[in-house]
């Protein structure tokens, strides 16, 4: 029986970007589902231009994560195989979707991880300094932890074995998400693959939303999401991060 793939793209107002994307993902994979996150820039209107394209619709502006959550449910009751996940912002190449598709099935992974510091590409994009030296924390510290070997924390191209997703359960609706993944994915003894990716940004000057675009104040609530998670799933639980007196963040 040929295994049955679907991709999703969680989108917030991406107007600019969801046409080509979009475009690009359909040559690759033949079932593709959007989640709108209650876009108000007219990206609801392109997709209902579609043919061909599964949407499911926030209302309003729920997160993320709470996008993700959407798609693992979609998933689960569509009795699909594979699940992939990719970014609309232009930072993942959708021909690489078959090569994730494929390591999840011939390694019988639960989790395949996209990285962007497992190996140089050409052309890579030097990346905004205060995400690199956050991801780079944060990473360490599921190491640490978890008791992992990742790259790359955050990278949002993924492919999940559709089964595992009912394992989860997910609570935390914004960027956190994959923190509290990472940790029950851990407690659960997973088999997770990295596969390496092309570092991409096109738009560096993107925003996290309100609070989290201070670097100081996204790790710390990434910190403390990661804290919660931990003690949910009865796990040691991590140190504070302190800052220097020169403001600067540690671990």
């Amino acid at each position: 029986m040929i295994p049955r793939t679907l991709t999703a793209l969680p989108v917030y107002n991406e107007v600019r970007h969801i046409g080509p994307v979009l475009d690009e993902v359909m040559r690759y994979s033949n079932d593709v589902l959007v989640v709108d996150d209650g876009s108000t820039d007219g990206t609801s209107e392109v997709l209902a231009a579609r043919r061909g394209l599964n949407v499911v619709t926030h209302t309003t502006n729920r997160g993320y994560g709470a996008a993700l959550v959407s798609a693992f449910d979609f998933a689960l009751q569509g009795g699909y195989d594979v699940l992939v996940t990719i970014d609309c912002d232009g930072q993942h190449e959708p021909q690489r979707i078959p090569e994730f598709v494929r390591v999840c099935l011939d390694e019988e992974a639960d989790i395949v991880s996209g990285s962007r510091y497992l190996q140089s590409f050409p052309g890579d994009s030097q990346p905004p300094e205060d995400r690199r030296r956050i991801n780079r924390i944060i990473t360490d510290e599921l190491n640490r932890l978890l008791g992992f070997t990742l790259t790359d924390a955050f990278c949002g191209f993924k492919a999940y074995r559709v089964p595992t997703l009912a394992k989860f359960e997910i609570t935390e609706t914004g960027y956190a998400m994959p923190l509290e993944l990472w940790v029950q994915a851990a407690a659960l003894a997973l088999k997770i693959v990295e596969l390496p990716v092309p570092l991409i940004y096109l738009e560096e000057a993107r925003s996290f939303g309100g609070a989290l675009d201070d670097a100081r104040i996204r790790l710390a609530v990434y910190r403390e999401v990661l804290d919660r998670s931990l003690s949910k799933a009865g796990l040691p639980r991590c140190s504070i991060a302190r800052e220097t007196s020169s403001g600067a963040l540690t671990a």
